[in-house]
């Protein structure tokens, strides 16, 4: 069985994902899912590029504006809620569109990731935060490098939220994070437009 299509428009914040997305989505009787982490959560709209309501009102968008600020999304959690999506706007014969700004959100949904089914533990957590405040988060990232070198060369030492939940799973589950992400094949037919322009206009 061909596995259903799945169109992936991936490219640095400000590049211009937003608009062509939806121009195409127009033209392809498509919706937009979005994998961009800081889109998730209500009130997150300065720095983030954000579509405007009115971008938003001319294809239907999902995942956006979904959680509370002091809601945590885990990566599985994501992973579950995109397929879901993704599956409803094919079962309704339109076309999927993953517009992405969150590499790891990206793959997890596109590659077949089997990302961990761990709980947040908020406990652990205050105890990993208030080490970050007391030692810095590269000695955090310092920990992670110990207990897992392959999951701390994936992450930036500069990702706290990314950093601190690998050690919760770690920490909570006596086995490595990099450990717990199975791969399998994609379950979609991927059709990827990377979209790029020079630095001095990003920045």
């Amino acid at each position: 069985m061909t596995p259903p299509p799945l169109i992936l428009l991936i490219g640095p914040t400000a590049v211009g994902k937003t608009e062509i997305a939806i121009r195409l989505a127009e033209t392809m009787d498509g919706e937009i899912v979005s994998a961009d982490s800081r889109l998730f959560y209500r009130g997150m709209d300065i720095g983030t590029a954000k579509p405007a309501p009115e971008e938003q009102a001319r294809v239907p968008h999902h995942l956006i504006d979904v959680a509370e600020p002091d809601e945590t999304w885990s990566l599985a959690q994501f992973q579950r809620e995109a397929r879901r999506v993704i599956a409803d706007i094919h079962a309704r014969r339109k076309l999927p569109f993953l517009v992405g700004g969150t590499g790891q959100y990206v793959r997890a949904v596109t590659e077949g990731w089997s990302p961990p089914e761990v709980k947040p533990d908020e406990r652990l957590r205050s105890e990993l935060e208030k080490l970050k405040t007391e030692r810095g988060i590269y000695w955090l990232h310092d920990r992670l490098k110990l207990l897992d070198p392959e999951a701390a060369a994936k992450i930036d030492a500069r990702n706290a939220r990314r950093t601190i939940r690998a050690l919760e799973v770690i920490l909570s589950t006596g086995r490595r994070f990099s450990e717990q992400r199975g791969q399998a094949e994609s379950p979609y037919r991927l059709i990827a437009v990377g979209l790029t322009r020079p630095r001095e206009e990003l920045y």
